[in-house]
Parts: structure tokens; C-alpha cells; sequence
């Protein structure tokens, strides 16, 4: 019999579950090699409440071209335009299928060129891109064509 796991009342408003351990280390990991390399062109942000034309989402990290902005400004809520490349990274209580059905029902329909499922457990990243079959990546390097960005899997799972 299968077990079901039901959310708690952080996780119902947020639309997933808590990170677990592995998920936040890799949650820095990766957000830390994108801004290490790429900061001069992007900006990673992470857990950014998106509202996006085909529904709202909370991507792991989201990547968007580098913004300007200033302190003194108003803070946004909400996003509304969507990122370049959306980052989801598969906790131990979250199904794969709703991860692959949120990049191609919401993230895809709303603009995001390329999207990323961080697998821990098989130190897997999967890279969907619209209209083009899916990719794995576990060998040494990742590479989204999208954004040109190359990520070192031996440190992102060290």
C-alpha cells in the first residue's frame, strides 16, 4: 500500500514541500556557481514567488538577465515577468511528475526558455528545453545552450 504524504499548512501556501538538507545545499551550490561565473550577465534568485500568464510558481532558483535596481525602491512581491531559465530541484517528498507538468504547463506557455530538474539521489540535472527531448546530464559538465551557462557537476555534488 502506498503511503501519502500530506503537507503542512507552510507547504500548502507555498505550493510544495519544505527543502530538505540535500535540496538546500544544493540550492546554494548551484545559485553560488551561477554568480561566481555569470554574475556580470545574470541573476540567480531563489524561491522567487512567480506570477506567471499560465499560473503562479515558486521555482528553487530562477535566472533572469541582470537586473538594475536600487535599494531605496520598492521591493516586488510577485514576479510577473518570467525568468530565461527556471531551476527545480526534487525533494524526497515531491513527485517528478508534477515538476515535469509544471515546466511544460506553466513555465513553457509563459515564456521561460529553459528549465532544470536537479535530481540528488542520482546527481542528475535534466535539462528541458521547448519542443526538444529532454537531456541528463551526471558525467562532469552541464551546459543549458539557452543561457550558455556550464555548471562543474563535480562541485555542484561533491
Amino acid at each position: 500500500m502506498e503511503e501519502t504524504v500530506e503537507l503542512t499548512e507552510v507547504e500548502i501556501l507555498r505550493g510544495k514541500p519544505m527543502p530538505s538538507r540535500n535540496h538546500s545545499i544544493l540550492e546554494v551550490r548551484i545559485s553560488h556557481q551561477i554568480m561566481e561565473k555569470y554574475d556580470a550577465q545574470f541573476d540567480a534568485l531563489t524561491e522567487l514567488d512567480l506570477d506567471l500568464l499560465a499560473g503562479p510558481a515558486i521555482p528553487d532558483i530562477c535566472i533572469y538577465p541582470k537586473m538594475h535596481f536600487s535599494w531605496e525602491d520598492d521591493d516586488v512581491l510577485k514576479m510577473t515577468v518570467p525568468p530565461i531559465t527556471a531551476i527545480e530541484i526534487l525533494s524526497p517528498r515531491q513527485a517528478y511528475e508534477v515538476l515535469a507538468s509544471k515546466i511544460r504547463k506553466i513555465y513553457f506557455p509563459s515564456g521561460v526558455q529553459s528549465a532544470w530538474v536537479v535530481m540528488p539521489s542520482v546527481k542528475t540535472i535534466q535539462l528541458f528545453i521547448p519542443n526538444s527531448p529532454v537531456k541528463y546530464f551526471n558525467e562532469v559538465l552541464f551546459h543549458d545552450p539557452t543561457t550558455g551557462i556550464q555548471l562543474d557537476l563535480t562541485q555542484i555534488f561533491r
